[in-house]
């Protein structure tokens, strides 16, 4: 393993400076704990330790409960700890993650459809794919978490 890895942000402020603007807009669409908690869920999916610990104290700063916080891995077993909507965007999350060959199913989309905007389910996508683009790179760049 190589001892040191390059930190993209670091390296590419720029870069991480236009993504930031990006974040901002999508922010601007949608809540703040269901914004966390999508990115906390992509976070696991990815096994990006570090976004993991940011989008937990994040969301716990926006008053998320730890019981659901703690459940966001298990989301599908969770019952009634989510609502609708959030059980949606959890859904959302999980196939555009995981996208394979099938893309998004209908019936993923058409929940989360019912239940947001057309704009809020633009920012959703957005938010899930720039997620995953932070996940994928802090992965790579062995960025770890800080003990609390």
């Amino acid at each position: 393993m190589a001892e040191a890895r390059v930190i993209w942000a670091k390296k590419l402020p720029e870069v991480y400076g236009k993504l930031d603007e990006i974040d901002k807009v999508v922010a601007d669409h949608l809540d703040g704990t269901l914004l966390e908690l999508l990115k906390l869920r992509s976070s696991i999916l990815n096994g990006c330790a570090f976004c993991v610990d940011l989008h937990t104290e994040k969301a716990l700063k926006e008053g998320e409960s730890r019981q659901r916080l703690f459940q966001v891995a298990t989301w599908h077993e969770a019952g009634e700890i989510f609502t609708g909507a959030e059980r949606a965007v959890l859904a959302l999350t999980d196939e555009m993650t995981r996208m394979g060959e099938g893309g998004v199913s209908d019936e993923v989309y058409d929940a989360v459809a019912a239940h947001f905007s057309d704009e809020q389910v633009a920012a959703l996508m957005a938010a899930i794919a720039m997620i995953n683009l932070y996940n994928r790179l802090a992965v790579a760049s062995h960025l770890r978490p800080r003990k609390h």
